[in-house]
């Protein structure tokens, strides 16, 4: 592999057209994993199957999002960017060698317990259908059995796409998703009806779907000659870094994932369905977090552990970029999906096993996860600038407060009061919402008082400009509603049409109205500092 010396600043063309490559490929995964949940709420809808099958997908995903897209992705990538910023040569190679033995390993014996422990696992992720409902508890506990080794897999392939996106190759990994998605469609609309109980072909679609995605990456790893052959090497003194630095990150980086979970674990307590209501809205916030926040703190975490490694002066300048990008899309989505929550639900997933109840209880948490969108894109971003600076201990601190402020929240919003009053499932969502402005606060206030970022001096004239576009945009939207009849009597083909009119509608006068306001595009193009 040639080592020569790789360019130290990322220019403004180049992050905004890696930043367009991954939010492309992100949106065609996002997209078939919406036609995924539609699917599943066809063929699935919200009953107990869904719930148990909703929870033995999110524990390995979750302990995915933690550890290969979370902490481990912020600790890898900085260190490896670190060695190629100083030309290691064939360093960079062994340490990739070192750390995908120690990686594999610990993957292996963690699967390994989780997989014989799995009843255990169900109990401790949905303890409320230990109460509740036994035959539902026994079902999550097989299915967890056949999906926890989708952890290994895709742990591994997040792995291949943090060396992928350490020397700009962000297409592949951002595209990779789909193949889930593809998996689980063909899983639910052709094996799943073969079955006694559907959601078992779920979860082994999960399974399969993540050995494709792991395997599908390899090529293009070989293609820069960085192909790991693992060697478990833990003496390795950067491999002693990525474990220092990853074990804070763990809780910094996936407050907001931890918090999700929480809201798993209570929904199990309250009535059948809960699990799968959260699920649904979590899934349509997912969409602008995972095409816009995630894609764009992809693209600056290499090119701000460069700028910092060589101290240049381009580093603040990307996170006000960054900033800039991520509440021009975050503002006006929040305001589109509280006042569309209902007609997009209905339009998605009111079919077959989904009835008009589920779609109403689901748009209430989509509402109130939808406050919260800014603040999740935000931590995706301010998080990224302390990992770029090999700084995990700030986010951790950071990361427990909110993550004990969300607890006091559900139970203030979801434990029934002695006035009488609680708000379900909802108030689970809507104390996710809280704690995460709380997180994404307090990481920007502590990027200030370390002097590492200095924010632009029109960065909030922007952000009132684009508060004042979003409303005028969101009002829009709320009378014309007034004026249509229910989604719920409407046809499949008109709620279609409604829908996509509404949308569009509402871009162009959010675009119109930035216009007039005098936004421009460039506005969007890094200032130096």
């Amino acid at each position: 592999m040639s080592s020569s010396p790789q360019p130290t600043v990322a220019k403004a063309p180049s992050l905004l057209r890696s930043g367009a490559v991954v939010g492309v490929m992100t949106m065609l995964s996002r997209v078939l994993g919406l036609v995924r949940d539609v699917v599943f709420a066809r063929f699935l809808g919200a009953d107990a199957g869904a719930d148990a099958f909703f929870v033995a997908f999110k524990v390995p995903n979750f302990l995915r999002r933690l550890f290969a897209e979370g902490a481990f992705a912020q600790a890898f990538v900085p260190v490896l960017s670190e060695l190629r910023q100083n030309n290691a040569g064939s360093a960079l190679k062994l340490f990739i060698d070192h750390v995908a033995g120690c990686l594999g390993v610990s993957l292996l014996a963690i699967t390994t317990l989780c997989v014989v422990a799995a009843p255990l696992l169900a109990v401790v992720f949905a303890p409320g259908f230990y109460f509740d409902n036994p035959e539902k508890m026994a079902l999550t506990g097989d299915l967890i059995r056949i999906t926890f080794p989708y952890l290994l897999c895709i742990s591994l392939a997040g792995f291949l796409g943090a060396i992928l996106n350490s020397f700009d190759r962000f297409a592949v990994p951002a595209v990779t998703p789909v193949l889930l998605n593809i998996v689980l469609i063909i899983a639910a609309v052709f094996v799943a009806p073969r079955m006694g109980e559907p959601a078992m072909a779920l979860a082994y679609g999960v399974l399969v779907a993540g050995v494709l995605q792991f395997s599908f990456q390899l090529p293009f790893v070989a293609q820069l000659g960085l192909l790991p052959k693992p060697k478990p090497v833990w003496s390795d003194p950067n491999v002693k870094k990525v474990l220092l630095l990853m074990a804070p990150a763990i809780f910094g980086v996936s407050v907001s994932q931890i918090n999700l979970l929480l809201d798993t674990v209570l929904a199990s307590f309250l009535p059948s369905g809960s699990v799968s209501w959260l699920f649904y809205s979590d899934r349509l916030t997912e969409l602008p977090l995972g095409v816009f926040g995630v894609g764009i703190a992809t693209v600056i975490l290499p090119a701000l552990s460069r700028q910092h490694t060589a101290s240049s002066e381009h580093y603040s300048s990307t996170l006000n970029w960054a900033i800039r990008c991520v509440l021009v899309i975050a503002l006006p989505a929040t305001v589109a999906l509280v006042v569309l929550a209902k007609p997009i639900l209905f339009t998605l997933f009111q079919y077959g096993e989904m009835g008009v109840r589920d779609v109403n209880m689901a748009s209430v948490s989509l509402m109130a996860y939808s406050l919260g969108l800014p603040a999740f894109m935000l931590i995706k971003v301010l998080a990224s600038g302390y990992f770029a600076r090999q700084d995990t201990k700030t986010p951790v601190r950071i990361g427990i407060i909110a993550m004990v402020a969300n607890m006091g929240l559900n139970v203030l919003f979801v434990v029934p009061l002695h006035f009488g009053w609680q708000l379900g499932h909802a108030g689970l969502a809507l104390a996710t919402c809280a704690s995460a402005f709380l997180n994404a606060g307090l990481l920007y206030r502590g990027l200030l008082k370390s002097q590492a970022f200095v924010p632009e001096n029109n960065l909030l004239r922007f952000a009132l400009l684009l508060c004042v576009a979003s409303l005028v945009m969101g009002a829009g939207l709320w009378f014309s509603l007034q004026y249509l009849p229910s989604f719920e009597v409407l046809g499949w083909l008109p709620r279609i049409g409604y829908t996509a009119l509404f949308c569009m509608a509402g871009f162009a006068v959010y675009v119109l109205v930035l216009l007039l306001l005098g936004v421009r595009v460039r506005d969007f193009k890094p200032n130096k500092t």
